[in-house]
């Protein structure tokens, strides 16, 4: 599928979603409009691994015939049906009824079905708790198909999700879609929706173009980013991993150059959030043993995967990326200061826990890895316990590259962000600082401010090279920044002001006198003529 047919799919989508909604609040029609696409995913690719499976035993259906291949093949041979669906778990890691199968559902919508609602919340449960090996328990949580937003009544409910149904599968069948491309219709609905979220959006999306930068930094060489992508990544890491969208950039950018990547974490507090990342890991073709998404609080960090306290046992990630809640309250108690990730730097203040989120994922990342965590520009020059944390990070030799951003490009904030580039071992002993909110580096919006193409590839190009451009870059050694008292305020270092011309005044005054002679010589010329014709002078 083309490009421009992935655009036609995405808005096709999304006109169905904003025509369908009616009063309900965009927020609430995401997760059941996300939800159906999803199972339509999981369904198709099931099929096509069935398909491929039985061969030519796979029953052949007339057009006109609605019923789902599978149900006549499940008929007709249930001897075969346990060995059958232990094969599918191997090839494609799980397995769905026919009767739970999109066509199906498809089929119940398109004839106006009393049964539909009771089938798709069997579907639901079904998908939860039998379809994988691993548990998927509360993956459909959020989706309340009992909800008087729906309607009234059973049956009112049943007739409106009868329609949306209907009309996301006839919107779907006029494409050939695979599963890349459903991932990335996924992909632009959460961005769609994240846009008529306002504030809420951050909670679960960041912007591509921001994504792409954190994404294209830590799959570069870690020690020298101008040797170009790394060859593989074992582990990455989003510790704020809102619908997954920033983990499966990583994933894209290190496979389009050629590499391979072992397993993807999350950890999400929102919990329909964390189960939106799962659908997007499985709807990007993900087998459920390629990642992990847990449910739980960063700060308190209550993933037992990460709270291991031996240090030879410590799990450690070759890439780390977040884009965590900024400036967000939090409990900074004095039991919090003898946590590991915080001790050996002190806490971050209750009003701010910006610093708490870099550190947490500072401390899981390893040696050989690269860490990009976007935040407010306060951390930069704020004083007390983070201009601490900050001292103490620089002198460590730990910021590698601190990267300003325009304003106004998040859904959920107009402020400037910045983006922190971290290592534990870096090659150069200065920090390289980049200035991208100057006019000519972004493109301005009504409502929102945007990064183009190129002024992505210059940031990334900027940083993979360490360039140094008037205006734009500059690399600082520790002393300069020491002599500033560790603040990292990037005006101080690459200002983006045009210097004023000088003026020569002397060289003026000669032009003027010589205009003014020019002038007089002018009038009294002009006066003899006037003379002449008998008229007055000027």
């Amino acid at each position: 599928m083309t490009a421009i047919e992935q655009n036609q799919l995405g808005n096709t989508l999304w006109k169905i979603a904003d025509d369908l909604r009616g009063s309900m609040d965009a927020d609430d029609f995401k997760d059941y409009m996300l939800s159906f696409l999803f199972l339509r995913y999981l369904s198709d690719n099931y099929e096509t691994a069935a398909k491929s499976e039985l061969g030519k035993d796979y029953p052949v259906l007339d057009k006109e015939d609605k019923r789902t291949p599978l149900s006549l093949w499940y008929k007709a041979n249930p001897a075969d049906i346990d060995v059958f669906e232990k094969q599918m778990r191997r090839k494609i890691h799980y397995v769905v009824e026919p009767q739970y199968l999109w066509s199906n559902i498809a089929d119940l919508a398109r004839r106006q079905s009393k049964e539909l609602l009771d089938t798709l919340q069997k579907s639901f449960k079904y998908i939860e708790e039998q379809s994988f090996e691993s548990s998927f328990s509360g993956l459909f949580s959020e989706i309340n198909l009992s909800s008087d937003k729906l309607g009234k009544n059973y049956e009112e409910r049943n007739k409106l999700l009868c329609t949306i149904i209907q009309k996301i599968a006839e919107g779907i069948a006029k494409f050939s879609v695979d599963s890349d491309t459903l991932g990335d219709a996924y992909e632009y609905l959460i961005g769609k929706f994240a846009a008529g979220s306002g504030k809420k959006a951050g909670e679960f999306y960041t912007p591509q173009q921001i994504s792409s930068i954190l994404s294209e930094i830590v799959t570069l060489d870690s020690q020298d980013p101008s040797l170009g992508k790394k060859k593989k990544l074992d582990k990455v890491l989003d510790f704020a991993c809102g619908s997954g969208s920033l983990l499966l950039n990583v994933r894209k950018k290190i496979k389009d150059a050629g590499g391979n990547i072992g397993k993807l974490y999350g950890q999400e507090k929102n919990i329909t959030t964390y189960n939106l990342a799962r659908m997007n890991m499985l709807l990007h073709g993900m087998k459920d043993t390629e990642f992990e998404i847990h449910h739980g609080d960063t700060l308190e960090n209550d993933w037992e995967l990460l709270n291991e306290m031996n240090p030879a046992k410590k799990m450690e990630f070759d890439a780390v990326v977040a884009n965590p809640p900024f400036s967000y309250r939090w409990d900074a108690s004095e039991e919090m200061g003898k946590d590991f990730r915080f001790k050996n730097y002190g806490l971050a203040p209750k009003s701010a826990a910006d610093f708490a989120f870099l550190l947490h994922g500072f401390h899981f990342l390893s040696k050989e890895g690269t860490m990009a965590i976007i935040l407010p520009h306060g951390v930069l020059f704020r004083g007390g316990a983070e201009e601490r944390i900050r001292k103490k990070l620089l002198l460590d030799g730990n910021i590698d590259t601190v990267i300003g951003l325009p304003a106004n490009l998040f859904f959920s904030t107009g402020i400037p962000v910045c983006i922190l580039v971290l290592k534990k071992c870096k090659k150069f002993d200065d920090v390289l600082f980049i200035n991208a909110s100057a006019d000519g580096h972004f493109e301005k919006g009504k409502r929102q401010n945007r990064l183009r193409p190129e002024d992505i590839s210059e940031i990334v190009a900027t940083y993979q090279n360490r360039n140094t451009i008037d205006r734009y870059s500059r690399k600082v050694s520790m002393q300069e920044i020491e002599k500033n008292d560790f603040n990292l305020n990037i005006s101080r270092y690459v200002s983006t002001a045009i210097d004023e011309e000088i003026i020569d005044l002397k060289e003026v005054h000669d032009k003027l006198v010589d205009i003014e002679k020019k002038a007089a010589d002018a009038a009294q010329k002009h006066n003899e003529f006037l003379k002449e014709l008998g008229l007055p002078p000027l």
